[in-house]
């Protein structure tokens, strides 16, 4: 068959023939979907192989039609499989470069069609020449007869003999082939019925996915606001959730705070218990004390006394210092006088 003409990769599925309405994966994976030209029978096919199972082994017609289902897959009715093949692309430039690909080998296929049909019409007409020059060279034999009967044994009537019997052949062989094209004409009409059937079958199916798609839409609207409000309940409960953690540890703070004032009150308790010993002691400290001031005050008044005679001390000494001066006053203007006397002395002696 030769190499592909375009190449590419795709999911491929084929309609439920039981029910006409859903798909099944004719591969398990993406798998490789060529054009190939058909060199011996002048057509075209859509061949797909999944490891040693022929899965797709279309041969396209200018009847049939391509249809883009949504942005990534696309299908088409084969009434000679009788079936509808689907591909599935990882994009949708891979399934636009496919359905105009589909195209091209469309119009290459109607080409070649009406190519045949030329051939077939020439065949046709150049038989029913055929047909009619015979006729007239056996009126000529005929009326000839006898001059054909001289000639019979000729070069020329050899020649004839040829020609008809080529002519003949001819004519039954375009005979045979107009049979031929008639009957694949009738196939290719009841095919293109059969697809038109399938085209209609596929469209209500297109509408019956899209009525589904709806519904579908609508629930995943409904799923989506569902998930939301989950969404909100979950972060309503992380909330509380935040909340009760900051509730434990404000609670296991209180009971710290808690074991605490426990400790104190054991502590306080513990202190109670020497209150009338340290009553005891604080009476005695009273008494003491009271006894200390019993003795201050005594001490207060001997040191009254005390003062008045250090007072008495302080006039006395003052008294003395004043006396003393005096004297100190007396003895001074004495050693003055001894002083004078010494200097007269001094001077009778350095007269004398």
């Amino acid at each position: 068959m030769g190499q592909p003409i375009y190449t590419t990769r795709a999911h491929v599925f084929q309609i439920d023939p039981t029910t006409k309405k859903n798909w099944v994966p004719a591969s398990k994976q993406a798998v490789t979907v060529s054009y190939f030209y058909d060199s011996t029978r002048n057509s075209y096919r859509i061949i797909s192989v999944d490891g040693s199972k022929v899965i797709i082994n279309s041969t396209i017609t200018p009847n049939m039609t391509f249809t883009k289902t949504s942005q990534k897959f696309g299908q088409w009715a084969d009434s000679r499989a009788n079936t509808v093949f689907g591909l599935g692309f990882s994009s949708e430039q891979q399934l636009t470069k496919f359905a105009e690909k589909f195209q091209e080998v469309k119009e290459a296929a109607k080409l070649a069609r009406d190519k045949s049909q030329e051939k077939v019409e020439t065949f046709s007409n150049h038989s029913q020449e055929s047909g009619r020059e015979t006729p007239s060279t056996n009126q000529a034999s005929s009326i000839n007869g006898t001059d054909d009967e001289k000639i019979s044994h000729g070069p020329e009537a050899a020649l004839l003999k040829n020609e008809n019997e080529r002519l003949k052949s001819a004519v039954e062989q375009s005979n045979t082939n107009a049979k031929k094209w008639e009957t694949e004409l009738q196939t290719l009409r009841e095919n293109n019925a059969r697809l038109v059937d399938a085209l209609q079958e596929s469209s209500a199916n297109v509408e019956s996915c899209k009525k589904q798609l709806g519904v579908c839409k609508e629930e995943s609207d409904a799923l989506r606001e569902k998930i939301a409000e989950l969404e909100a309940q979950c972060n309503e409960a992380s909330q509380e959730r935040q909340k009760n953690a900051q509730l434990s540890v404000r609670v296991k703070e209180l009971e710290a705070e808690l074991q605490e004032k426990e400790q104190e009150l054991e502590n306080l308790r513990k202190q109670a218990e020497i209150i009338p010993q340290l009553m005891t002691e604080c009476e005695n400290i009273t008494a003491k004390l009271q006894a200390a001031e019993t003795k201050n005050k005594e001490l207060e008044g001997r040191i009254d006394g005390l003062q008045m005679d250090i007072d008495d001390s302080h006039q006395k000494q003052g008294n003395m210092k004043s006396e003393l001066k005096k004297f100190m006053d007396i003895l001074d203007g004495k050693i003055d006088e001894l002083h004078e006397v010494r200097q007269g002395l001094s001077k009778l002696g350095i007269d004398n």
